[in-house]
């Protein structure tokens, strides 16, 4: 049985895991037939630049950290991101504050 590539990152190497799909390389997701409606997910930073999971990506302004007084500066960087429905459509974790979810407008492809 052949099973299709990563919709994300075009791997040949994914496998299956209960009723997912998963690729080792991405550690992207998905369920079987659900190809077309991640296609639909499309990213882009502040350059214009397409942005998929697992990308790292740096911060071009400073940010307020809702409900703290920290402040997360311009240039700091954050790897391995989650793409996602909504308003801040990126997830990710940064080091020293822990979850985030930030706005693609706000960091540039790394």
């Amino acid at each position: 049985m052949s099973l299709p590539p990563c919709p994300q990152c075009q791997s040949e190497y994914t496998y299956e895991d209960g009723a997912n799909l998963v690729c080792p390389e991405c550690a992207h997701e998905w369920q079987a037939g659900e190809e077309a409606a991640d296609d639909a997910l499309s990213v882009k930073d502040a350059n214009g630049a397409g942005l998929v999971c697992g990308d790292t990506v740096v911060l071009i302004k400073d940010l307020k950290v809702k409900g703290s007084s920290s402040v997360i500066k311009q240039g700091t960087k954050v790897k391995g991101i989650r793409l996602q429905q909504g308003d801040h459509n990126i997830g990710c974790k940064i080091d020293g504050f822990g979850a985030m979810n930030l706005k693609s407008e706000f960091v540039k492809k790394a």
